[in-house]
């Protein structure tokens, strides 16, 4: 009795394997996730074990003519430590908004573009649901301007480095992997 439960013991040593963060190599999720400067919106990460990429969407149309934002941008981490429930990772993003300047019928639009180099901490709750925390620096250029080093911003809205006012609140994305 004592060998065959050591011998079933030792199989199942040998046959599991090391668990991972994200779930699984090749796992894909969707969510929602902010970046450094504000952009953000709905969200999809493809997780490949050593890195994850992902991309995002937002759109706002509030009341009134010629005043819809549109955001769009791409990030890309690559895990420099990870356990079985959380991982860090190096890289960044890329955020392109369309904003509109002024009032009225103008029609008069920004092209703001954000490069962000940082790192981003992502813990899992669960084997396929993430939260992420991100951190880095922020540069402006095109239409938008200005270097902000920063912990992740969220709230919908582009930030406006050439106001004046930066205004950053709490937030986090999150995930859910399908494997």
């Amino acid at each position: 009795m004592i060998k065959t439960s050591f011998l079933a013991a030792v199989v199942i040593a040998a046959t599991a394997g090391v668990a991972s963060a994200g779930g699984q190599t090749g796992s894909i999720g969707v969510g929602a996730e902010y970046q450094l400067s504000g952009l953000g919106g709905a969200s999809v990460n493809y997780d490949a074990g050593q890195f994850h990429v992902g991309g995002y969407l937002g759109f706002f149309d509030p009341a009134g003519p010629s005043n819809t934002l549109f955001e769009i941008g791409a990030r890309f981490f690559y895990h420099m430590h990870s356990t079985a429930m959380s991982d860090f990772g190096l890289g960044g993003g890329f955020g392109l908004a369309s904003v509109p300047v002024g009032g009225g019928m103008t029609n008069t639009r920004n092209t703001d573009v954000f490069l962000e180099p940082g790192f981003q901490i992502r813990v899992f709750l669960a084997s396929n649901v993430a939260l992420s925390f991100t951190g880095g620096l922020v540069i402006g250029v095109i239409d938008a301007s200005n270097v902000a080093i920063t912990g992740q911003g969220i709230g919908g809205s582009v930030v406006d480095f050439g106001g004046g006012n930066v205004v950053f609140n709490a937030g986090a994305g999150i995930h859910y992997y399908f494997f």
